[in-house]
């Protein structure tokens, strides 16, 4: 049976939940054209759409907001933020930004033209979005292993070299301006990166001179488990751990409301002097003043304290064995996974469960929507809907690998007793699979679709 950690933190302050009756609940995913992003929050009972700004926040950092410097240039609270990315990150410049889809657009921007490719281990969807939205093409080179659900590879996040090689020699290096690599693996299934592949990877791109960046949303899930499953690490602590990953960097973009514990906020963070200057350049027109980038004062604070927090051994722990917790727990009732558990989320294998479902029906989708109206659940769709695309030369509809519904856990916030009410659910909805329809779409907008999408069931 599956084993729950102990909170390492006591609980000061609460939120009333209420969960609907089951004919509300289906009036309100109907109104909501079967997008579980329509929905209002005060109609979903618990709440794993994402583990994005949704965090709770301690009290050293609620203090830390009452003592937000407001000044409009050169900040106090802005040094603080500024010196608490340079201890973990070591970068030379730090662009704040409001959040981290920002922080993409500034870099994106400025690095790439139409027609060039951005390969990573897989983009999630803003990333993807943003590369696109400035005519790159993202690439995702993932090793095999990290497209099987069912394998317990420990590094499933880890970058294929071959693949990586492969694109260089079909496209030319001339058309990849950039690399990046996301850590962990947000649409793989939240899997670990290791740090072996890491410098593997900086090497490969090093000799081609095309600068690297990290998707640095949850390295510091992505460090806890450098430190469990990569022996050389096992008496490094985290914070050494994630110096040594950015080392082997040019650059890092980051949303803080994941491993920063904050409801807003981001940034990049890199050395080169002249892009540097760019980024700065489009921040003040587009997002604020350098010295705080579209946030206020008490948000840089916040971020700041944040950021070493979320570097805390004891919390990543009851993080990380808490999301273990809910693997397994479905695992016991025979529900399929993404195995092993990722960091911050669980991702139930859709086009497993669903089997009958085509993907251009979005089985995924489906399976979401009966979690939310069997109990009042709300999760997210990773499949066919969030990144199928039309391919430009074939015009045919290009469906991902992985077709998956991600149950991602806020920080601080449910405890065991709503995750068992989740296995409950899940085991309910298991029970109903095959009186399950898939959905046709009613309306998309051109970019990230997943967000506006209309959709109706077949």
């Amino acid at each position: 049976m599956a084993k729950y950690p102990p909170e390492p933190f006591k609980i000061k302050m609460v939120e009333t939940i209420k969960l609907l009756d089951r004919k509300e609940r289906i009036n309100k995913i109907r109104e909501a054209k079967y997008n579980l992003f329509n929905l209002k929050a005060e109609d979903i009972y618990i709440d794993l759409l994402t583990d994005s700004g949704t965090s709770a926040m301690s009290d050293n950092q609620w203090a830390g907001i009452m003592r937000g410097d407001e000044s409009y240039a050169g900040s106090r609270s802005y040094q603080h933020f500024e010196d608490s990315i340079k201890d973990i990150f070591g970068f030379k410049f730090v662009i704040p930004t409001h959040q981290g889809r920002a922080a993409e657009a500034l870099l994106f921007s400025k690095i790439l033209k139409p027609g060039d490719y951005v390969p990573s281990n897989i983009h999630f969807d803003t990333t993807e979005g943003n590369i696109r939205n400035n005519g790159g093409i993202p690439v995702n080179c993932v090793i095999d292993e990290g497209l099987d659900p069912s394998t317990n590879y420990p590094f499933k996040g880890n970058i294929d070299l071959n693949k990586l090689q492969q694109l260089v020699d079909e496209v030319g290096i001339e058309k990849i301006p950039i690399a990046m690599i996301t850590i962990t693996n947000n649409s793989g299934g939240g899997q670990p990166v290791s740090l072996e592949n890491i410098i593997e990877v900086s090497k490969f791109w090093k000799k081609y001179n095309v600068p690297l960046f990290i998707d640095a949303c949850r390295y510091a899930e992505n460090s806890y488990f450098i430190k469990q499953r990569e022996k050389i690490y096992h008496n490094w602590s985290i914070k050494e751990i994630a110096k040594k990953i950015f080392s082997y960097a040019d650059g890092a973009t980051m949303s803080a409301k994941k491993d920063a514990l904050v409801n807003i906020g981001g940034f990049v963070t890199l050395n080169d002097d002249e892009l540097a200057k760019k980024i700065t350049s489009n921040l003040i027109i587009t997002e604020g003043f350098r010295t705080y980038g579209g946030l206020s004062g008490r948000d840089l604070e916040a971020v700041a304290i944040g950021l070493q927090e979320g570097l805390n051994e004891d919390y990543l722990k009851y993080r990380i064995e808490q999301t273990a917790y809910l693997g397994e727990s479905l695992l016991e009732q025979g529900i399929p996974i993404v195995q092993p558990p990722g960091g911050h989320a669980i991702y139930l294998d859709a086009r497993n469960i669903l089997p009958d479902i085509p993907q251009e029906h979005f089985p995924a989708q489906a399976l979401a929507v009966a979690l939310y109206i069997e109990g009042g659940i709300r999760g997210v769709e990773i499949g066919g809907l969030m990144f199928a695309y039309k391919d430009e030369k074939t015009g045919d509809m290009v469906y991902p690998k992985l077709e998956l519904v991600r149950l991602a856990i806020p920080r601080r916030v449910y405890t065991r007793a709503h995750l068992d009410y989740v296995v409950g659910i899940a085991r309910k909805v298991m029970e109903k699979r095959e009186s399950l329809k898939g959905y046709r779409i009613t309306y998309q907008p051109r970019l990230l679709r997943h967000f506006t999408v209309e959709l109706e069931e077949i």
